[in-house]
């Protein structure tokens, strides 16, 4: 169809006002378009909704895939570390595709799930571990080999777009899961246009990023030990300090059993933890993507591949990821979209955690240094404790060289997701969209433990085989009114959602198998048993959005809706969440004309949201039945319930200032916020009499409350040279206003041996004895006998309890800088945490000033800076034969201060410019060079541990953080 003259043709453009030009006479048109402010500004996707930034009453953080694509984690959660204020990332293990602990302005819930919730395309779905194991963790609790997370089967390179929603005008939408807050995940989708391909790999090398303490050496082991043969047998027997040796080899035969092996030590130490090391691990990423459309229909494809091995020998990943979407203009009014996700991912964890004998991060430290993991034929020493050159002769450990090698412990994680929408534009004015998406994760799980040596000799051999799904359905149904009238705009969502999740668990284990090589369950022949179990929930919920503008400078949001859960009792299911904010775009006000602020935004919002984050079926009386009773079915009381155990809910009130000047040269934001959690979902002692130790309740108030800052500074545009700096920055103090009453009306004290959760206090809080020193006179431990200062006692028990500091951190932030010249470019970035004390767990063995350090296992060389006789002043009381008088016991001896600062990516590349893609037939090359936490500095001398650690404040015996250095190319045609 041709144009006749006098026909008036429209022009549009993303971007871009429409441009109307009329057809004349002449065969040139003169089109002139000017950029739409309105459109060209940020889009924040909020799930449900997307919205600009200008009508956005919420805090939030949004990140684009290209920020994230690049950092080489396999666990798409850990690349928000330091990139956003009030967000703190926890590495619970090295491992990779382990968990991660995220918490978001702070810790809310006592006995509740504090983690954040995932929405991916607009729907919520399940994360956390899904690990296959009988000791799959549960609610935080610890288990005792690597975790898997849900969130490692996604690709980062598949990512457009992670949001951060934080306050509740961002979060209500969310309900009864939002009040840890919510991280939305937006993947790529088809681009209109030719076909667009992109190939990118990478390759590299990772250790860890901090060493940990070094254990002691062979000849540092003797030396303490026969210091304590002398500190403790020494006047009775007349013998000097250089004389130990020969009494102990020679006269006491009494002791030679406690000599583990002294007198037949041949001379040589073993570094058990240097040969456990997987030095320079391979990390791997290759990516293939396409990209194509026409008016009608777009699509996306992609394919990815993940190997990651692990920094200890033994563990390691591999993920294969591939993605579909596609995007059909069925007429002019009707879309439909689909987009889908496959992964495949595959761990063969470790061993780790716990005092498990056959974890390699406990060989690093318990293993005695006079014993050699291989025999003089290079075979592996697994002996059988009757001969001086055993393993178990010296040890009760198990070698683990031989049972990694020969047991197996795999997750294979396969996860399929797909999202299915179709959209309806009713009128100008109405819209209508119902989506459909499930999202399936099923993890096989094997273990095997050899029948010769490790944790299967004692039965011959043993299997245990799971297999864990998850299946997760959810339906929307929403409709959306826009209407603009005059200055005045109005923009309305009603949405209908059903969540239907299901989980079902299938295993089996047995034991004694006939011959090596036989690793399934098929092949056992004793103590064979059979688990399974069922459990399923589903929340319904009502929800309604709505946005008021007026001339782009006044805006009112509000959100309501109403959430059931089969979780709660029917009388209780339904939970009310709300919220309101306001902003003022200041910036868009007449009297603003000519001023250097593009962008000044003051904000406000209140509102409610909630957690359901329990076990499915904790209001229910409930009954066992695994039980038997002289071989006979038996059952019992198994949990008491509350049937009036409903939501625990929070009031978050927000107020913050975003500004731009000079044309965003100077940007950034300023929060406050105060969240107040109650009804907490609590775990109450009740009377034994009732048949069980405690009962869930709601009852109790937690208050977090601080500030958030976050900056960002362009001091040099041009065309060919660019710097920026940029910067975040949170504090956030926790405090319990209450808690449950006891009988006697006042409030309870949760306390572990370690921790204590109190009314005026943070959640857990460190509670322990304060260590005073070493007493110079005698070389005693001394602890401070009110737990605070003054009088001191070298008797544990008569050193009080006390509160001594916070276990999650108190503030936190990052902060890091971006230069461009002539196609090169340079980034750092660093994190930061503090206000928090870290404690050295498992330092009761590694530690010891007795027979744990030189007898039992092994310790660290900071104990060579022990007592030794009068006068001295040292760190590490003396050397005795025997328990060591409680000195590595529970105190603030091992506890440290928490604070660090780590490089978290530095980043060096070159994008060639067009003159050189285009004579090679590209579209763009870009190669880079990034090194990841290379460098930790910890303010605390004595905190030789990786300061990156779980949320409960422990040191652990698992596999650190590491560094990496990656090398990689991006190629796009």
């Amino acid at each position: 169809m041709k144009a006749k003259t006098g026909d008036v043709l429209v022009f549009s453009f993303i971007g871009m006002n429409d441009a109307s030009v009329t057809v004349g006479s002449s065969n040139t048109l003169n089109v002139k378009m000017t950029t739409d402010a309105q459109q060209m500004e940020e889009v924040v996707v909020m799930g449900y909704v997307t919205k600009s930034k200008n009508s956005m009453t919420g805090s939030s953080k949004q990140l684009s895939g290209a920020v994230l694509s690049g950092v080489p984690t396999v666990s798409v959660d850990q690349a928000l570390q330091g990139k956003v204020a009030g967000l703190q990332v926890s590495s619970s293990s090295g491992i990779p595709g382990s968990v991660q602990d995220i918490r978001i302005r702070g810790v809310g819930s006592i006995s509740a799930n504090n983690q954040p919730l995932y929405v991916i395309d607009g729907v919520p779905v399940i994360s956390g571990d899904f690990s296959g194991g009988n000791d799959n963790r549960t609610n935080g609790n610890e288990g005792t080999s690597s975790s898997i997370s849900v969130l490692a089967t996604l690709n980062s390179n598949d990512i457009e777009t992670m949001t951060v929603l934080k306050d509740a005008s961002a979060t209500a939408a969310y309900g009864a899961r939002g009040s840890n807050g919510v991280i939305v995940i937006t993947t790529k989708k088809g681009k209109i246009g030719k076909p667009a391909y992109t190939i990118s790999n990478s390759i590299g090398f990772q250790n860890n990023a901090v060493d940990g303490r070094t254990p002691l050496t062979g000849d540092q082991r003797k030396e303490l030990y026969l210091d304590a043969i002398f500190n403790s047998y020494g006047t009775a027997n007349s013998f000097d300090r250089a004389g130990a040796e020969n009494w102990l080899l020679g006269t006491s035969a009494g002791l030679n059993a406690d000599a583990a092996g002294l007198q037949d030590w041949d001379g040589v130490s073993h570094n058990w933890g240097e040969l456990l090391k997987n030095k320079n691990a391979t990390v791997q990423n290759t990516n293939f993507s396409v990209s194509a459309g026409d008016e009608k229909t777009t699509f996306n494809a992609s394919l990815g591949y993940n190997r990651t091995e692990a920094t200890v020998i033994g563990g390691d990943f591999k993920r294969l990821t591939a993605t579909l979407g596609v995007t059909r203009k069925l007429t002019e009014s009707l879309k439909f979209s689909t987009n889908n996700t496959f992964s495949e991912a595959k761990q063969n964890g470790i061993l780790e955690g716990s005092a498990t004998f056959s974890n390699p991060n406990l060989t690093k430290y318990f293993m005695n240094p006079w014993v050699n993991p291989y025999n003089a034929d290079g075979s592996y020493n697994i002996g059988d404790g009757t001969n001086v050159s055993d393993i178990g002769y010296w040890t009760s450990l198990h070698n683990t060289f031989y049972t990694l090698a020969n047991n197996k412990k795999t997750n294979n994680l396969l996860g399929l997701r797909s999202n299915n929408a179709l959209e309806w534009k009713i009128s100008d004015n109405f819209k209508y969209k119902s989506v459909f998406a499930i999202d399936y994760n099923m993890n096989t799980f094997h273990d095997y433990a050899n029948r010769i040596h490790g944790d299967g000799a004692d039965v011959n051999g043993s299997v245990e085989q799971n297999i864990r799904r998850n299946t997760n359905v959810v339906a929307q149904n929403s409709i959306n009114y826009t209407k603009k009238i005059g200055l005045h705009s109005f923009d309305a969502t009603a949405l209908f959602e059903y969540q239907k999740n299901k989980n079902d668990f299938l295993g089996g284990y047995g034991e004694n198998i006939a011959a090596d090589g036989l690793i399934y369950l098929d092949v056992v022949s004793k103590n064979k048993s059979t688990l399974g179990n069922f459990s399923d929930w589903l929340n319904v919920s009502y929800l309604g959005l709505f946005n008021y503008s007026y001339d782009n400078r006044y805006v009112l949001d509000a959100t309501y809706r109403r959430e059931g859960s089969s979780k709660f009792a029917p009388d209780h299911r339904f939970g009310d969440f709300w919220s309101v904010g306001t902003a003022w775009n200041i910036h868009n006000e007449s009297f603003m004309e000519g001023s250097v602020f593009n962008n000044l935004k003051l904000r406000a919002s209140y509102g409610t949201s909630g957690n359901s984050g329990i076990n499915e079926n904790s209001y229910q009386r409930l009954l066992g039945f695994d039980a038997s009773y002289d071989s006979e079915p038996a059952f019992y009381p198994s949990a008491i319930g509350n049937e009036l155990l409903t939501w625990e809910k929070n009031n978050t009130a927000d107020v913050g200032l975003e500004f731009g000047v000079m044309n965003n040269r100077v940007s950034g934001s300023v929060s406050y916020y105060n969240r107040k959690t109650y009804d907490l979902l609590q775990s109450v002692p009740v009377s034994l009499t009732q048949g069980a130790t405690s009962q869930l309740m709601n009852v109790g108030s937690v208050l977090n409350k601080g500030i958030e800052v976050d900056m960002n500074f362009d001091i040099i545009r041009g065309n060919d040279f660019n710097w920026s700096v940029s910067g975040n920055y949170s504090h956030n103090n926790n405090e319990v206003e209450k808690l449950a009453k006891d009988t006697s009306g006042k409030d309870i004290e949760i306390t572990t041996g370690t921790r204590i959760t109190k009314v005026g206090e943070s959640i857990n809080t460190w509670n322990m004895r304060k260590w005073a020193g070493v007493d110079p006179a005698n070389g005693l431990p001394l602890w401070f006998v009110n737990g605070v200062d003054g009088a001191t006692t070298s008797v544990y028990n008569n050193a009080k309890v006390a509160m001594q500091g916070k276990s999650s951190p108190v503030f936190s932030g990052g902060f890091g800088t971006h230069l461009d010249y002539k196609g090169i470019y340079f980034d750092v970035s660093f994190y930061f945490a503090g206000g928090h004390k870290v404690y050295e767990d498992w330092a009761f063995y590694t530690q010891s000033t007795g027979n744990n350090t030189f007898v039992s296992f092994n310790g660290t060389e900071s104990l060579m800076d022990r007592w030794q006789k009068p006068g001295d002043i040292a760190s590490v009381p003396k050397m005795e034969i025997g328990a060591g008088r409680n000195a590595s016991s529970t105190s603030t001896r091992f506890l440290y201060d928490g604070d660090y600062l780590r490089m978290k990516d530095l980043v060096l590349g070159y994008k060639f410019n067009n003159t050189i893609t285009e004579a090679i037939s590209l579209d763009g090359l870009d190669i880079s060079v990034r090194g990841t936490n290379l460098l930790t500095f910890v303010k605390d001398d004595n905190m030789k541990y990786d300061p990156e650690v779980r949320a409960d404040g422990f040191t652990r015996l698992v596999s650190p953080p590491v560094k990496s250095v990656v090398f990689a190319i991006n190629i796009k045609f």
